[in-house]
């Protein structure tokens, strides 16, 4: 919102909220039935063409987004090294509204003006007509229009809104006011309006000008270099007629220069050119890609999981994983998205952080959940993770955590298995399980004196059970099997450690595997505490289930604007965020296997760098 909203600030169908999307249907209708029904010398395919147009531009917009994200999480070309964060995702979530203002119109002049309909495919007169009055009549009054727009006056009341994002993301380039649209909008329509009133118009024309807009729109807000160096050697003059990602940044970073829409010629016509321009262009081609110091190896989950990556829908990462049932539709890229992770056998970035002058990346595994659970995926799986830490290692990564499912005793013996072929690995390997068992411990109420241990047996439910007998707390398991193990990994001490068939407990520390009819015996205002990745499922409304192992991050830690997996806003994982006090701690051995650090001694390590226990009004999270 720009600091001094002005009038023509909020989009008019703004209460309508998601269904804005219906005041297409009626002219999309029409168009599809007209065209279906009228003989084939009267039907239009230039208004039958406009619906289809419109989702073309909506992937055209989400590809430029995925590959900036993915880019910038990398690295090299990137220009500007400030984040961005949820308010700047928040402000940016409405930018289908521009495609949709501008679909209104379409079908409104298709509708009115007899010249705009039945166009034919090409017209190569129509085409150099439109080139030139962009060229000309466009270029030359969006710069003046652009200059007017940061004059205080205007510039308060709506551009600022625009320039609230420093960093942009490609997207950004539609975050405007209502009322700047409709000058846009005019503006862009002088080629097109013309060459329909002289009867050039051609649907290549329309379509490809359109096109070409938002391809330079979204490539000058990318915050990544793509323009090669060479290009402006062999070609001088394009220097003049087409600007690069480096040469807009600096209007969002310096704000009183670079004021050209796409073709810089009036900057330096009018002096307005930013010294800096060239410089910043050669010194982002030559940025490399960055070596980070803390890396996070996580995995797909769902099969819808793919759009909540940082570099899937931007709105729907920045919350925490809910499905949602529009994804359905999404069903033939869901498919072919797990036929790929059959092949495509290699880590892959997420995202990219900063945390003071640490640096932190998330790599994912091509893989969803329901591979981790099939015999014959295992090797492979164990090869990805294996190859990830041996690539880590070379780039000379400090440390790596295991998140989700890449530490499971059963795959890879919590993360040992790579150690013990590869004694000499320099990047350590640190699976959170003292972490884990910190968090754990200080989620149960003060002045418990006993809790129920239900769940797959790992070393972190063995590291509970022990701890709590030593201070006092009697520990009950409901299966023999797991009393009789637990009481073997104790022996000579006294435990604490009880079997029995009641449900009285009303404090569950609970893992994989917690059944439905099990929790359906528990009392009520039992409260379930998990201490694996995955929350169990919710049964039981007269209960209260925590979320997994997780707190706050510090407001220091950079880029921060998308959810890890379920975990609210700004909030990590334990295992995440223990391979960053690794680190920070500077520690020289692994955590892997069936090796802990001091429970306390990492607990407080934790707490001294900014990571906080998360409030109450953030415990108790939706279920994954």
């Amino acid at each position: 919102m720009a600091s001094m909203p002005g009038i023509l600030t909020d989009w008019p169908w703004k209460p309508l909220g998601s269904f804005k999307y219906l005041l297409l249907a009626p002219w999309a209708i029409h168009s599809f039935y007209s065209f279906l029904v009228k003989d084939k010398s009267e039907r239009d395919i230039s208004t039958f063409l406009i619906l289809p147009f419109l989702l073309w531009r909506m992937l055209h917009n989400q590809i430029w987004i995925t590959l900036s994200r993915y880019r910038t999480a990398k690295g090299n070309t990137r220009i500007v090294d400030k984040g961005i964060e949820f308010d700047q995702v928040d402000r940016e979530r409405e930018w289908d509204d521009q495609i949709l203002f501008n679909g209104l119109l379409y079908y409104l002049g298709c509708y009115t003006i007899s010249r705009a309909t039945h166009l034919p495919l090409w017209r190569t007169d129509g085409v150099v007509m439109t080139i030139l009055l962009h060229m000309g009549p466009v270029e030359f009054l969006y710069y003046w229009l652009h200059r007017a727009l940061h004059h205080h006056f205007f510039y308060s009341r709506y551009h600022s809104h625009h320039h609230s994002s420093i960093v942009t993301e490609p997207i950004t380039f539609v975050i405007h006011p209502f009322g700047e649209h409709i000058l846009y909008f005019l503006l862009f329509a002088i080629p097109m309006l013309t060459t329909v009133f002289t009867e050039t118009a051609s649907i290549g024309a329309m379509v490809g000008y359109v096109t070409y807009i938002d391809f330079m729109n979204n490539m000058g807000h990318c915050n990544f270099e793509m323009v090669p160096k060479w290009l402006f050697d062999i070609f001088p003059a394009l220097k003049y007629l087409m600007y690069t990602p480096s040469f807009h940044s600096l209007h969002h970073t310096q704000f009183r220069t670079n004021y050209s829409l796409f073709m810089p010629f009036y900057d330096y016509i009018y002096g307005t050119i930013d010294k800096a321009s060239d410089k910043l262009h050669e010194s982002a081609l030559k940025r490399e890609e960055e070596i980070p110091d803390v890396v996070h190896l996580t995995h797909l989950t769902t099969l819808e999981s793919i759009y909540y990556l940082r570099f899937g829908f931007a709105y729907l990462a920045s919350k925490p994983y809910k499905t949602k049932w529009y994804l359905c539709l999404m069903w033939p890229v869901t498919a072919w998205s797990m036929i790929l992770t059959w092949f495509y056998g290699s880590s892959f970035t997420v995202e990219g952080n900063r945390f003071n002058k640490l640096k932190l990346q998330t790599w994912a595994i091509p893989k969803f959940s329901l591979h981790y659970f099939l015999q014959s995926q295992k090797v492979a799986i164990n090869t990805m993770i294996e190859e990830a830490i041996l690539h880590a290692d070379r780039k000379g990564i400090k440390v790596l955590s295991l998140g989700l499912m890449n530490q499971g005793e059963d795959l890879n013996i919590y993360g040992s298995l790579y150690v013990s072929r590869h004694p000499k690995l320099k990047v350590k390997i640190v699976d959170g399980s003292s972490l884990v068992v910190a968090i754990v411990l200080n989620s149960i109420p003060k002045g418990t004196t006993q809790v129920l241990l239900n769940g797959k047996l790992t070393k972190v439910a063995h590291a509970l059970a022990f701890t709590l007998c030593q201070q006092g707390v009697q520990v009950v398991t409901l299966h023999e099997n797991d009393y009789v193990r637990l009481k073997k990994s104790f022996t000579g001490s006294e435990t604490n450690l009880a079997y029995t068939r009641s449900y009285t407990q009303t404090i569950w520390l609970v893992g994989d595997g917690l059944t439905k009819e099990e929790q359906q015996k528990a009392l009520k205002t039992t409260l379930f505490i998990p201490y694996t990745q995955f929350s169990p499922k919710k049964y039981r409304k007269d209960c209260s289930y925590q979320c997994t192992p997780a707190m706050l991050a510090p407001c220091t830690i950079e880029n921060v604007h998308s959810c890890e997996d379920w975990l609210p806003r700004r909030v990590m994982s334990a295992w995440r965020i223990a391979g960053i006090v690794h680190s920070l701690e500077r520690w020289s051995e692994h955590e892997c296997g069936h090796t802990m650090h001091n429970v306390d001694k990492v607990w407080h390590s934790t707490l001294q760098h900014g990571f906080q226990p998360l409030p109450e009004s953030l415990k108790e999270l939706a279920h994954y």
